[in-house]
């Protein structure tokens, strides 16, 4: 059934799935056992059809499958919902999205350290816990991983996990209703709230003026709070500023593009849960051809395996590079970049790299680094290594404001265009 599943639906394998176990088959109906309730609940939102049909392909019979958790572990599992209830609006959690499945490097560790030390002591290391970064870099599955240690160190924590969009809603239904007692109790009760994309409670007056009475309720109790965004608090547009003042009481952490190496490292692990077997060859060529996000690597991966089964060849080398592409050309140095903007921009290399913030050698820098964060695959630490030892949220300013620069000033965007292009030339 499992050979079956694997070549005719490849995106919906998971490396769980060889511990699975048929029970028996009555009345037409085969069951399936699980290990736990979150693999069930995967099993029946998208592999029903799937194995329904594979068990008819392995016994020649019109055959529909049932998945249940196995017993054993059946009275852990069902309490770890939301606050006890699906119904009460919270979201299932992923089942992949835990600690082992989530690769660390220098664009994530203390992002991941500061997970593991809130799902170690919830409420007493970083409250509130606010994690941050672009689309596509693992913050749900980071807060998600959070929400599955806390449940499997104790079955009746009250983990509520929601989108900033549910949150939203789920007000304006009870202001509606009249059962703004019930939502509160909800929300306030939590042993852990937990809210991905808080930036959509940008010009959400009302909804922030509650989440500002929750958020005191919950800290005041020592409650764990856990927060997700595209930016950082202060950056949210709109966001009143004792809202901001509160997400900033913790720990603001961010979440930056992955390396060449944690790439690598992030293939082999979603290979893996997918049951696709990959050369190291071809890992290393997906690592750099793709330098954006953990999504990219899935759609590039599900690619691969479509490409395999189809034509029912081995993923080698050749065929990720007829699937893919060929490589990119070769990417831009920061030295280039360096170079480039000293001579058009009048200063000195080393200026660049001193600790000199003079208006004439900051501008030129803050281009360097908006230019490096745009041309390399480089981590935020590794662009500043490059600029005098400076840190991440430097680089993360200066990226910001040659951001808003352009926005202003046309002739910004066209220096840095023509500098692109010398930088590009220049490595060619």
């Amino acid at each position: 059934m499992l050979g079956h599943v694997k070549l005719n639906y490849p995106h919906i394998m998971r490396g769980w799935f060889s511990q699975l176990s048929p029970v028996g088959i009555e009345a037409g109906t085969m069951t399936v056992i699980a290990r736990n309730g979150a693999q069930v609940r995967y099993l029946d939102k998208h592999c029903r059809t799937a194995f329904a049909e594979a068990a008819q392909a392995a016994t020649g019979r019109l055959m529909t499958v049932t998945f249940e958790a196995d017993i054993q572990e059946t009275h852990q599992e069902e309490p770890l919902r939301s606050l006890g209830e699906e119904a009460d609006g919270a979201l299932l959690l992923n089942p992949d999205y835990t600690f082992d499945n989530f690769i660390t490097g220098p664009c994530n560790r203390l992002a991941h350290a500061a997970a593991r030390a809130v799902a170690d002591s919830p409420g007493r290391s970083y409250n509130p816990l606010f994690v941050h970064g672009a689309v596509g870099l693992g913050k749900t599955h980071l807060i998600q991983a959070v929400c599955h240690e806390l449940r499997k160190q104790n079955a009746e924590v009250k983990c509520h996990y929601i989108s900033c969009e549910m949150f939203t809603n789920d007000f304006i239904e009870a202001v509606e209703r009249g059962a703004l007692h019930q939502f509160r109790y909800r929300y306030r009760q939590a042993d852990a709230l937990v809210i991905d994309d808080v930036q959509f409670l940008a010009d959400r007056e009302r909804s922030q003026e509650e989440l500002f009475h929750t958020f005191n309720t919950l800290t005041q109790s020592k409650r764990q709070i856990i927060l997700s965004a595209d930016c950082a608090p202060p950056e949210i547009p709109s966001l009143k500023e004792r809202l901001v003042s509160r997400f900033n009481s913790g720990l603001v952490t961010v979440l930056d593009r992955p390396c060449l190496e944690t790439r690598m490292a992030i293939i082999r692990k979603k290979a893996k849960l997918r049951c696709i077997e990959l050369d190291e060859d071809v890992v290393q060529f997906v690592a750099s051809r793709i330098n954006t996000n953990n999504r990219e690597i899935d759609g590039a991966l599900t690619m691969l395996d479509a490409v395999s089964q189809t034509d029912s060849k081995p993923i080698t080398l050749k065929l990720a590079e007829q699937a893919l592409g060929k490589a990119p050309a070769r990417l831009v140095t920061i030295p280039t970049i360096m170079e480039v903007v000293a001579l058009r921009m009048n200063v000195k290399v080393s200026d660049l790299q001193s600790k000199r913030r003079s208006k004439s050698i900051t501008h030129p820098r803050q281009v360097c680094m908006y230019l490096a964060r745009e041309l390399t695959t480089l981590s935020l630490e590794q662009i500043g290594g490059y600029f005098g030892g400076r840190d991440h949220t430097t680089v993360l300013h200066a990226h910001r404001t040659i951001v808003q620069r352009i926005d202003k000033d046309p002739e910004m965007g066209v220096l840095l265009k023509e500098t692109e292009l010398e930088a590009r030339h220049a490595c060619a």
